[in-house]
């Protein structure tokens, strides 16, 4: 007697789909969870060739939200790291180093470049640079050492301040 096997996708990006069968060879596994690499060929050859109708439109929807999500996490990643290091030069002067201020213009650099690429996140940069400050202080708390209290819990610099070239509309 055949055991029955379950397998299950670990996709973090979607809840896993489980599948159960007798048999190994008869798993009704979708290629999306089944090897990922193979989904976005396929997806792509279907779109060139026109194929629409034998397109997975429902994880083509989440994917290209997806990505959309992603671009907004790296700059937040971007501005976390800009203001943790602005944090610690300004309260741990005396630990100040040269590796700081490289993250901090790398950071800034990076941010602006973000910007750039995805203009319609600047209407929301706002909201985005509220959640990294909370973020970049935490970090900080952890990488000095120094009391939560220490930190200020509003940003003590303004989007003006760091990118005095970003229109008014977005600080």
């Amino acid at each position: 007697m055949a055991t029955q096997k379950k397998i299950v996708s670990y996709r973090p990006k979607k809840m896993a789909i489980a599948a159960t069968s007798t048999d190994e060879k008869s798993l009704a596994v979708p290629l999306y969870d089944k090897d990922f690499y193979k989904w976005t060929s396929t997806q792509s050859k279907l779109l060139r060739k026109g194929k629409y109708s034998k397109l997975d439109i429902q994880n083509l929807i989440e994917e290209i939200e997806s990505l959309g999500r992603s671009e907004k996490r790296t700059l937040m990643s971007y501005l976390e790291v800009l203001l943790m290091h602005m944090l610690k030069v300004e309260y741990q002067p005396k630990k100040h180093t040269s590796s700081w201020d490289a993250s901090i213009k790398e950071a800034g650099y990076k941010t602006q470049k973000a910007l750039s690429e995805n203009p319609s996140l600047k209407p929301k940069l706002k909201e985005i640079y509220k959640d990294a400050y909370f973020s970049a202080r935490l970090k900080a708390v952890v990488e000095t050492g120094l009391k939560e209290s220490t930190f200020p819990e509003e940003c003590p610099w303004t989007l003006k301040d760091l990118f005095p070239n970003l229109e008014k509309k977005y600080c």
